[in-house]
């Protein structure tokens, strides 16, 4: 019994060390956010969870029906307390954490999908056109239960995306769960390193609506949205489908934003530790004042959350479609002496109006939901477009912006 009681004061010591490292605080100095203490204050409070963690892992230890492996029970409660924050914070062993920090960063390879995590498990955020995981048609909204034989319930977000990547070629097994189907698919799917599919434009109402659909707001695809946009002259509507647009780089939904603002606050990053970042439209950059709407949904992840929280803060055109997905954060890498580390959320965005991205998402003013949303996957989708028509009859009536 001594060696129990030696090991787990040992263990709980490592975890409290692990905990707190996490959070980036001390008990000497500022503020203990998670259980609300301040120094100088009630210090019983900071170690009162602590004993309470130490309870049951003596529990887990002496009273569980079988000897537990105590490495997999921390590794899982280290996992358990990150994704309690939120998705987007993950711990990573050492083993894996070295796998994240050696990962390369071109030519790799992937099935096609965005993925975050919802209700524990990886859920496919978009789907890339003419990706292997469209093939399969797969979804927005579809769940991973599986990654080969491991549940993604049990990894990371970090984990889910290295695993999804891989070298040209080679392959890939997932149980999807879909909506409105008992039982998971299981699919073999074959990494490729897929082109991004090219910037779609579409000339509505005689030439007078210009439809563009990026798809993803890399640095280039923007450019090429401000190359369109000047050429567009200034009696052009436009008519920005960010539907399943994602992208990592807020500054590129930032920009995009600012194509259409001339003044005021786009975005504010800010966090308990983190300066507050305000983020403000440049004269200089603004294109067009041209009418404007913007068709989001649930895919609509990221960059193109903060264009769209922008623009509709701004009052400056009209969002249709659905709720978006809700990601806006920025993560801190905290390397742990054990070789294994933190990714730690630090800050979020927000929506001029004082929305944070990653809670609230982004709520259209016009709601309308897919027009197949109701059908099988077997049935063709549903002539027309319901979501593109009311933005396109919204634009008709519309006339040019004042600011």
């Amino acid at each position: 019994m001594v060696f129990v009681s030696r090991f787990f004061q040992r263990l709980v010591f490592v975890l409290s060390v692990a905990i707190f490292a996490a959070l980036g605080l001390g008990f000497a100095m500022g503020e203990f956010g998670l259980f609300g203490v301040h120094a100088g204050g009630e210090q019983d409070g900071a170690y009162r969870p602590m004993r309470v963690y130490s309870e049951v892992l003596k529990k887990v230890q002496t009273d569980y029906v079988t000897d537990p492996n105590i490495n997999d029970v921390t590794t899982g409660a280290l996992h358990g307390l990150l994704e309690s924050l939120d998705a987007d914070s993950s711990y990573l062993t050492p083993t894996e954490y070295k796998i994240y920090k050696d990962r390369p960063t071109t030519g790799v390879a992937q099935v096609g999908i965005t993925v975050s995590k919802r209700f524990g498990y990886a859920t496919i955020v978009s789907v890339l056109p003419g990706s292997p995981a469209e093939k399969e048609h797969l979804t927005d909204g579809d769940v991973i239960e599986s990654i080969g034989d491991q549940s993604t319930r049990e990894l990371s977000l970090a984990v889910i995306r290295l695993m999804l990547e891989g070298k040209p070629g080679t392959t890939l097994t997932v149980s999807v769960i879909r909506p409105r189907k008992p039982d998971p698919d299981k699919l073999t799917l074959t990494r490729t390193v897929a082109a991004l599919p090219p910037l779609a434009e579409q000339q509505y109402e005689g030439s007078t609506i210009l439809y563009l659909k990026p798809g993803v707001l890399t640095a280039a695809r923007v450019d090429e949205i401000a190359a369109k946009l000047k050429a567009a002259g200034k009696n052009r509507k436009v008519l920005l489908d960010l539907r399943d647009a994602s992208g990592d780089d807020p500054d590129q939904g930032l920009r995009l934003a600012n194509f259409f603002l001339k003044q005021g606050t786009m975005a504010t990053l800010q966090g308990q530790k983190f300066p507050v970042q305000t983020f403000t439209a440049d004269p200089a950059k603004f294109i067009t004042a041209a009418p404007l709407a913007i068709l989001i949904n649930r895919g609509t992840y990221g960059a193109a959350e903060l264009t769209a929280a922008a623009i509709q803060d701004a009052k400056r055109g009209d969002l249709v479609g659905e709720r978006t997905f809700g990601e806006g954060s920025i993560q801190k890498n905290i390397e742990l002496p054990d070789g294994s580390a933190l990714l730690l959320t630090v800050a979020k965005f927000e929506s001029p109006s004082g929305k944070k991205i990653q809670d609230d998402a982004v709520t259209p003013s016009l709601a309308v939901g897919p027009s197949n949303d109701d059908t099988d996957d077997d049935v063709p989708p549903a002539k027309g477009d319901e979501p593109l028509n009311k933005a396109l009859e919204l634009l008709k009536s519309k006339t040019a912006w004042v600011g």
